[in-house]
């Protein structure tokens, strides 16, 4: 049984900062890719960034110089350092790993709420 934990959503003002943790365990032979997906009310799911094994990224345009994803192989953790955040950075945020178990698929988190507003 995999399970990806998510923490460090919340309220936050135009301008500030957070970080988004997300921890998968159970039983992983290994994992090729962990990111973040975002949906704000009434959009579809959308790729915020995403990072694989050795350390390679890639972004959404909208987040590229303020967001930054980070990853540690040896906790199954990834982060996201979200800077400079805007009302337009409002959502759920999702966690997804790319993984291998005893078959290989895709598994999400439960969605931490990032909210920028003054």
């Amino acid at each position: 049984q995999v399970q990806l934990v998510e923490s460090g959503g919340g309220l936050v003002q135009p301008g500030g900062s957070l970080r988004l943790s997300c921890a998968a365990s159970g039983s992983i032979f290994r994992i090729n890719a962990m990111g973040w997906y975002r949906q704000a009310p009434g959009q579809q799911r959308d790729l915020v960034a995403a990072i694989r094994s050795r350390g390679s990224t890639r972004y959404a345009d909208s987040v590229k110089g303020r967001f930054t994803i980070s990853r540690d192989n040896a906790k199954n953790t990834v982060y996201l350092q979200m800077n400079s955040l805007k009302p337009e950075d409002t959502a759920v945020y999702y966690c997804y790993a790319d993984l291998i178990t005893d078959s290989t698929g895709t598994y999400w988190g439960q969605g931490t709420q990032v909210t920028v507003s003054s």
